[in-house]
């Protein structure tokens, strides 16, 4: 049995053979009668296709062009079997004599629900790595991103047609409009407009807080220090309440509590508002669910013990979702951007999860995070992600084990580090609880594994 398409099928449902506008009027006309719909399609669109002679066959022939046009419209979420206006189809309906809102809002629906944010994605990273992209070469990109559909499939074709038609493909070309993809989906993901206001130290403590995704009150030189570690920015920490704390107070983002007063006082314990909440956190966690799966919606939204609590589960399919939810958590403490999931949890009985993930800030970096729901890692873990380096162009790894790490695979990392520029980084159980219990230790132990990879590096300098 050949596996499920990860794309739309949209044979037929293109911009090059229909007018999107008139086609939600027959759709309009004929809801509820799939096979009125099929033949005002045929009559409208399709009855000149073919030979003269094979009226026949050519009248077969352009019953299924119509067919597959409706199974694209399927496919699409804009009508349901029955022939159905979707809740999103009727907001297209309702758009049909506005066709740049009309395609603005399918161009964000293919983003945002279809699997175009990664097939975008996708494209961005191959022009940057100075590779071809055509149908083929981007049949083997999107496979190494764990999307697939079938051989000879026009998927990304069509799905291109319909981004074009918003502005984000340029012409005819597999070419991104960067600055109109981020108006078409309404957010910048590097960039909140609601904290476009605040100083640069103001912004990252606020975006610090949110990522740690806690809503109780933290000291909030402990939360300067995860921002300090994350976008680089340092906090003056005297005046830090006077610079950072009483202006977020202000904007409504965060509450700020003195825990007591006099010389050798305790920091302030900062927690975020509901209107941070609001402007932030969701927004964050709506980027997130909108490039992966939508059921991490709910784990993304609880503590990490609670997600831990989740891998102990029978269920092997809820094991995997959280543990692809822990490395989201963790690559979130340290806002990276989520590039691709390579091997779903489910694969593995909920036992490990692969997960790309990118950063931009001063240089480009990309890093590979694995999971793993085990009681250890072994050699053979390591080296498959070392393995994997050259064809992903990753520069660091990050190994996660809910168990230990074993003896042989720290001896194997220590010898890679030491003969190559990889930075590997290794979380076992215990690494784990110092989170769970106090989300800023991330710190401590990236800089612990730092530390670490440095002293190995400069060994092989002095030799």
């Amino acid at each position: 049995m050949s596996k499920k398409s990860d794309l739309p099928f949209g044979s037929e449902f293109s911009p090059s053979q229909i007018e999107l506008p008139h086609l939600l009027e027959l759709i309009e006309a004929n809801q509820g009668d799939w096979r009125a719909l099929e033949a005002d399609i045929l009559a409208y669109y399709f009855t000149k296709h073919g030979q003269a002679g094979e009226e026949t066959a050519d009248s077969y022939n352009r019953g299924k062009l119509a067919n597959n046009c409706k199974l694209g419209l399927i496919a699409y979420q804009i009508i349901d079997r029955e022939a159905h206006f979707t809740p999103f189809g009727q907001s297209l309906y309702a758009l049909h004599h506005d066709e740049p809102k009309l395609y603005d809002t399918l161009a964000k629906h293919i983003l945002l629900n279809l699997q175009g944010m990664n097939l975008v994605q996708c494209i961005l990273d191959m022009t940057a790595a100075g590779e071809e992209v055509n149908l083929t070469t981007l049949r083997d990109g999107l496979a190494a991103r764990g999307i697939h559909y079938p051989p000879g499939g026009k998927h990304p074709s069509i799905m291109r047609l319909w981004l074009a038609k918003a502005g984000i493909f340029v012409g005819n070309r597999w070419q991104i409009d960067e600055l109109r993809l981020q108006e078409v989906l309404g957010f910048n993901p590097y960039q909140f407009e609601v904290l476009a206001g605040l100083t640069p130290e103001q912004r990252a403590f606020v975006r610090a807080l949110a990522n740690t995704g806690v809503t109780t009150p933290q000291p909030a030189n402990e939360i300067a220090r995860l921002a300090s570690m994350t976008y680089g920015v340092k906090f003056p920490e005297k005046s830090l309440p006077k610079l950072v704390l009483d202006a977020l107070v202000k904007a409504g983002y965060i509450t700020a509590q003195k825990t007591t007063s006099g010389r050798g006082a305790k920091p302030f314990l900062v927690a975020p508002t509901p209107k941070l909440i609001a402007d932030v956190i969701t927004p964050l966690l709506d980027q997130l669910v909108s490039q992966t799966d939508p059921k991490l919606r709910y784990l993304l939204k609880k503590p990490l013990s609670e997600i831990l609590e989740e891998l102990q589960s029978d269920d092997r399919y809820v094991r995997g979702l959280a543990l692809e939810a822990l490395g989201f958590k963790l690559m979130r403490l340290i806002d990276m951007d989520y590039l691709a999931t390579r091997l779903r949890g489910i694969a593995a009985g909920g036992a490990e999860v692969d997960l790309i993930f990118h950063s931009t800030r001063l240089v480009y970096s990309r890093w590979q995070i694995q999971c793993k729901n085990t009681g250890r890692v072994a050699l053979d873990d390591v080296a498959k992600e070392v393995g994997l380096t050259a064809f992903l162009k990753s520069n660091a790894i990050v190994i996660v084990s809910t168990g230990d790490i074993g003896n042989e695979a720290r001896r194997y990392t220590n010898s890679i580090m030491a003969h190559s520029n990889l930075a590997i980084v290794m979380l076992d159980g215990s690494d784990l609880k110092r989170i769970m219990a106090h989300p800023v230790s991330i710190v401590d132990i990236f800089q612990r594994e730092a530390q670490s990879a440095m002293r190995l590096k400069k060994l092989e300098i002095e030799k």
